[in-house]
């Protein structure tokens, strides 16, 4: 386990107990993650040797979907759960629209501000999903005018008991018409190995894994439109390649949509 604290790595955050965004960052490649973190997501590799796959078609659909919503007149993101930041942000995407990230992680908060700090269109701020007043009074954009609000991947680690459905709902309740929700959602599937093991592993975490099927992931876009092709694998959503698609898009393990609001 790290005995050692980078110099950039927050007192407050607990450097022995592995996170789901630093596991992320691991898995898409990055470095901004700590010993214990590779050691639990090679653990998850092994028991689903997907998971990296997973995350890469995940990232993948994240793009698509931005440029989608900058190709529909969206100059305003409101990413929540944005992560550690790693090739191919929201604000790389769209450089001319103004971003504001959000996590509730001080590692990923942390490199977000050091990669903004000279970006006078994005900043990030410390947040959570669970609690929407702060984020809501805090952020720069202008809620009058349609916002593309991001949740990629970051349902899947919110328990029913923390009300996540009243939460997303809170924030659909304040986009202006003709906004956007951009949400995947990791979704059960019966063929699933070793399931059990894998929510043992995810228990040991900062942040333990929620399973959910289609019909819950739907719910969170309740009143809204949903764009072509629905709520669907991640490589299925707008593939801009034949390589895109997998041979089995159930294997990206995440479902993931784009709706408006009408």
């Amino acid at each position: 386990m790290p005995s050692d604290r980078p110099s950039w790595a927050p007192e407050s955050i607990d450097l022995d107990r592995p996170n789901a965004a630093r596991i992320y960052d691991y898995l898409l490649g990055g470095a901004a993650n700590f010993e214990t973190d590779r050691v639990f997501a090679e653990k998850l590799l092994e028991m689903m040797p997907g998971a990296r796959n997973a995350a890469r078609m995940n990232r993948a659909f994240l793009r698509r979907a931005v440029k989608f919503c900058v190709s529909a007149g969206i100059t305003q993101f409101l990413d929540i759960g944005s992560g550690v930041p790693t090739a191919g942000n929201v604000h790389e995407i769209a450089p001319d629209a103004r971003v504001q990230y959000v996590d509730n992680e001080r590692v990923a908060v942390t490199h977000s501000e050091l990669l903004l700090k000279d970006n006078p269109n994005a900043s990030c701020m410390l947040g959570d999903l669970t609690d929407p007043e702060p984020i809501l009074a805090a952020s720069t954009l202008d809620f009058s005018r349609p916002v593309a609000l991001l949740m990629v991947a970051v349902l899947h680690f919110i328990p029913d008991e923390a009300h996540p459905y009243e939460a997303v709902a809170r924030f659909r309740s304040v986009l202006a018409p003709g906004s956007y929700l951009v949400l995947s959602h990791g979704v059960e599937r019966p063929t699933n190995k070793a399931p059990a093991e894998v929510d043992q592993l995810y228990e040991t975490s900062a942040n333990p894994g929620v399973r959910r099927h289609e019909a819950d992931v739907r719910k969170f876009f309740d009143g809204l439109e949903f764009v072509e092709p629905g709520l669907v694998w991640t490589p299925e959503w707008r593939p801009e390649s034949p390589d895109d698609v997998l041979d089995d898009p159930a294997s990206s393990l995440v479902m993931a949509g784009v709706a408006r609001k009408p």
